[in-house]
């Protein structure tokens, strides 16, 4: 009797585990985390109660890709591959990440830039389902209380914009969303960055852009944007709601912020939390490691060479420090380092006693007055006669013929570095910079470009300095070591470390850079860099210290095939198998 009473009970656990792996089924189906399409396998569909709600067909992972690739390739329209990669990811998370894994270099230019730009100034319009946190002014004093509706509960990194500075598309408010969901995209594919341990938000303290003022499909708060104590009070909420609800070491990141709050928040928050802005230390270490490769080809240190910038922002400033740091540790005194930097903006060359005024931010980069007046960025190349130029200004074609042939007059080797975002606000093409300089130019932009190929047959193939070879590393790195704070002292060995994997042929190529097809490998070596600093400098929280820290590391990346939601079905009662088979 006994042993009956134990059968009968085990059947009946059984059959209500069944009943409740049923219940599970659609639920699995409809999110994204868990959706594996056709890829359900039949003993799947048939436990999980999604045996006809879908073909019969069952699909292997490497169908669906190719399904994808085929659909992505009959199409023409940037925005409209945009729209179709990004529903993808609403639907089949796995999948979504596969192939951008996959086809990383052809995918990267459509979820971030130059196509991400687009995509955002057309937010209103694509919006589908909200992807992320949204925060607005009206909300403080409650923005814990928003935190806690993520669904998530385990955040280890945070993306987050006001939208004001976006690219160099200028003020788009509550649109800007599409750049922190964008970058945590690649924290996932460039770096393995588990997805639900990634969190984009936006804060929505208004515009200024008239435009999305008169918009009726614009979806954030109608008011002028608030620059009062009130958004300075919200930003501080917001910090603390974050790491109140996930914990001290949750890595923040600042995108797109405008000039000056980029720079406050960075001074404010970077010792007390642990946070980085990407548009100035990220890019900062992308122009570094060009320049660094740079120095292979033309064998002469970064010491000797004279710099001179298109832009005196938060891009060019974060640039210039680095550079700084890295003659630094040659030996070269911080102020002579700083001598050798120039910097025109809007308002001429940035020099001492500027009628113009010159924000404290800049004050260490402003110059005597040369003997001439640069009146233009041509004269100021023919004043200055540096060996690099660095254009970070986002207005569009100012490295002009007359430019980039001075450059190639003064230089047996120019370096040009059109680092502005979208393709449209570069500073020049790449087509500009060699065919002008009859190849003799060492070329980076922050947009792709395609290959160059001129008359006497000679091919280069442009590195693009874009900010993805850098933050997922950083991110995995600091994350994996549980850092608390992030020194520019991080940034500079990521900067050495992606250097350092730039190949003899890419150079020979014109390539400054890793080719975007390796950007995982890249993520890694830099993430093991930067877990290495941050141990040996005792910066680093996770205990027992890995001995083996690569091997660590690439242990905690996430992974793209899919996974069997049954238990060993064949281990259940014969009442149970019945019921999966009718």
């Amino acid at each position: 009797m006994l042993t009956q009473l134990k059968l009968a009970v085990k059947s009946c656990a059984s059959t209500c585990r069944y009943i409740h792996l049923k219940e599970m089924g659609k639920p699995l189906m409809l999110s994204p985390r868990t959706n594996k399409g056709m890829a359900f396998t039949l003993e799947e569909r048939q436990i999980l109660g999604l045996h006809g709600l879908l073909p019969p067909k069952v699909e292997t992972q490497d169908i669906q890709a190719l399904r994808f690739k085929k659909n992505l390739g009959d199409m023409a329209n940037d925005l409209v591959k945009y729209i179709y990669v990004m529903g993808i990811q609403e639907r089949n998370e796995k999948l979504f990440y596969r192939v951008l894994r996959d086809d990383i270099e052809r995918l990267m230019p459509i979820v971030y830039t130059p196509t991400v730009g687009l995509a955002c100034s057309q937010y209103g319009q694509i919006f589908r389902r909200p992807k992320g946190l949204f925060i607005s002014i009206l909300d403080q004093g409650h923005v814990r209380s928003i935190v806690e509706n993520w669904p998530e509960p385990d955040v280890q990194a945070v993306v987050v914009t006001d939208g004001e500075r976006i690219l160099g598309l200028g003020d788009l408010g509550v649109y800007g969303m599409g750049i922190p969901v964008g970058k945590l995209c690649l924290y996932t594919a460039c770096a393995g960055i588990k997805p639900q341990m990634c969190l984009p938000v936006c804060i929505d303290v208004g515009t200024d852009n008239k435009d999305l003022l008169k918009d009726p499909f614009y979806l954030g708060l109608y008011q002028k944007r608030d620059r009062s104590q009130r958004y300075y009070d919200l930003i501080d909420e917001f910090m603390e709601a974050i790491t109140d609800k996930y914990g001290q070491g949750t890595l923040i990141q600042f995108e797109d912020f405008g000039n000056h709050n980029a720079f406050t928040f960075l001074k404010k928050y970077r010792e007390k939390y642990c946070t980085f802005n990407d548009d100035i230390q990220g890019t900062a270490a992308v122009a570094l490691a060009g320049l660094l490769s740079a120095r292979r080809v033309i064998n002469k240190p970064i010491s000797e060479h004279c710099f001179l910038f298109l832009g005196a922002g938060e891009a060019a400033l974060g640039i210039a420090n680095l550079i700084v740091m890295a003659m630094k540790e040659t030996g070269v005194p911080q102020e002579e380092a700083q001598r050798k930097i120039w910097m025109f903006d809007k308002d001429g060359l940035l020099v001492l006693g500027r009628s113009e005024g010159i924000q404290s931010d800049q004050e260490s980069f402003a110059q005597p007055s040369p003997n001439r007046q640069a009146k233009t960025f041509l004269d100021a190349v023919n004043i200055i006669r540096p060996t690099a130029i660095i254009g970070v200004a986002g207005a569009g074609r100012l490295f002009t013929r007359e430019v980039i042939s001075a450059m190639g007059t003064i230089n047996e080797r120019p370096i040009i570095f059109a680092l502005s975002n979208p393709t449209t606000k570069a500073e020049c093409s790449a087509e500009d910079a060699y065919t002008i300089t009859e190849g003799k130019c060492l070329f980076a932009s922050g947009s792709p470009f395609d290959p160059v190929t001129l008359p006497d047959g000679r091919t280069f193939k442009s590195g693009q300095g874009n900010n993805a070879y850098i933050f997922p590393g950083v991110a995995l790195g600091v994350i994996s070591s549980k850092a608390r704070h992030i020194s520019d002292e991080v940034f500079l060995e990521a900067s050495k470390t992606l250097a350092e994997q730039v190949t003899d042929k890419e150079l020979e190529e014109g390539g400054l850079y890793p080719h975007m097809s390796n950007i995982h490998e890249v993520s890694i070596r830099i993430a093991v860099k930067v877990a290495e600093f941050l141990y040996s400098n005792k910066m680093a929280f996770q205990y027992p210290e890995p001995k083996n820290k690569e091997e660590y590391i690439r242990r905690k990346l996430w992974r793209t095939d899919y996974e069997s939601f049954l238990p060993d079905v064949y281990d259940w009662p014969e009442s149970v198998t019945k019921m999966t088979n009718n």
